[in-house]
């Protein structure tokens, strides 16, 4: 029998099975499954009736200050994406990228222990922890995961972390994960950190735990207030510095190099994903016998597959820029500025300070999915952003500047904004 009337042989009767199996999944659920769907369902409906829905555009080039989106014609202006240096689409970086895949493959299929760790990995480990200017780095397949971690890890029972109300999601969660005692501060509130701090002095290790900078509002933490009372108390501080790493700072080193607190903060954890390269991969920098540590219980290091060599090597000739040069560092502060002024004399509030998280403040949830629709017919694509993501009340649409847009690309987004806002009353 030949390979071809063979193939039809087995083939015949796996069709045959799979035709009305397919045809027939819909109405295969049991009256549980039934229930529960129709449970489900309610609840997306509640998102879209309440104007929360979170549709996904869907980008058809490479990401950029200019990309194209599906649906809409000619040149997109993006300014919502975390790509603060424009090095997700920088020729070296996609070039270093490329290099890895040939040389070291495609991926690992395997978690570092075992083997998974290639001399890529260490040698960017060795480049962060150098960057950073602390003693070692432990790499992790996105900052979500090494924020989930760590703390449980470092602190046990006996121990305390104190976290601002306003942490990001991946650190509330990674906290939860501890038994340590748990103690919310006020956002950004130092005084009442003091008091958390008076209230935990039994415990055995303290940590203060802190975004650098709060990604939905564009503040800064109170770096040199913070390590202060922790000085006095006896408390770690830990910062997670996703939103700062590459760019703040005057060699883009982040927050705590903005606020000159580099030798007062303990342990860093931050992301490849946003300004360093973009495209995914977090990491933690910290004394080395935390390091050590968590390589040997951290979870989520030891039961994910390695970083893929494309990305490490993507990562990796971003942070060698970034050494080499604090040139597009700061050039991000004009940009800034420019965007904030521009839109505060139009009428518009910006939240925040002067970190290229620009969000423009417009209460209501629809508006803010509304206001976006039409910036995209303008040619500007910007997201709303509601509850859960933001509280109730607080819906705006966040715009983020980038080191790669031009001066004409920020003011014309001003003069979508303007046009918006103008047709949805926001401004007159």
């Amino acid at each position: 029998m030949s390979l071809r009337a063979a193939a039809r042989v087995l083939g015949a009767p796996l069709r045959s099975v799979a035709q009305p199996c397919a045809a027939t999944a819909s109405r295969a659920y049991s009256a549980a499954a039934q229930a529960a769907l129709s449970v489900l369902d309610g609840e997306l409906d509640a998102i879209r009736t309440a104007g929360t829905w979170k549709g996904e555009r869907v980008i058809t080039s490479q990401q950029g200050p200019h990309i194209s989106v599906d649906g809409s014609r000619g040149d997109i202006l993006n300014f919502c994406a975390n790509n603060y240096l424009g090095l997700s689409s920088h020729p070296e970086v996609v070039k270093a990228g490329i290099d890895a895949l040939q040389k070291y493959g495609a991926g690992l299929s395997s978690v570092r222990f075992i083997c998974g760790t290639q001399s890529i990995h260490k040698n960017l480990e060795e480049k962060l922890a150098q960057f950073h200017e602390r003693e070692d780095c432990i790499l992790y397949a996105s900052c979500f995961d090494a924020n989930a971690g760590l703390f449980e890890v470092l602190l046990g029972p006996d121990d305390a972390v104190l976290s601002d109300e306003l942490n990001h999601a991946s650190i509330i969660d990674g906290i939860r994960l501890c038994r340590a005692k748990r103690f919310r501060y006020k956002h950004m509130d130092l005084n009442d950190l003091e008091e958390k701090l008076k209230e935990s002095q039994s415990s055995r290790l303290r940590l203060v735990v802190t975004d650098g900078v709060f990604s939905m509002d564009g503040d800064v933490a109170p770096l040199q207030g913070i390590c202060d009372l922790a000085e006095q108390y006896g408390a770690l501080v830990f910062i997670d510095e996703c939103h700062a790493t590459g760019f703040l700072g005057p060699r883009g080193r982040g927050t705590d190099e903005l606020l000159g607190v580099m030798n007062r903060v303990h342990i860093v954890n931050s992301t490849l994903g946003k300004a360093l390269g973009g495209a995914a991969g977090g990491y933690t920098v910290g004394p080395k016998a935390l390091i050590e540590l968590l390589r040997q219980r951290s979870r989520p290091y030891l039961f994910s597959n390695s970083l893929p060599p494309p990305v490490v090597g993507c990562a990796t000739r971003a942070v060698e820029l970034l050494l080499a040069s604090n040139e597009i560092a700061q050039s991000m502060a004009a940009k800034t500025m420019r965007f904030r002024n521009n839109m505060t004399q139009a009428g518009f509030t910006i939240s925040g300070t002067a970190h290229p998280i620009c969000p423009v403040m417009l209460g209501d949830a629809r508006l803010a999915s509304l206001m976006a629709d039409d910036m995209l017919k303008l040619g500007v694509y910007v997201i709303g952003f509601s509850f859960p993501v933001v509280p109730k009340g607080k819906a705006r649409i966040r715009v983020q500047i980038s080191a790669a847009h031009t001066d004409e690309d920020i003011d014309r987004a001003v003069d979508a904004f303007i046009q918006t806002g103008r047709k949805h009353g926001v401004i007159s």
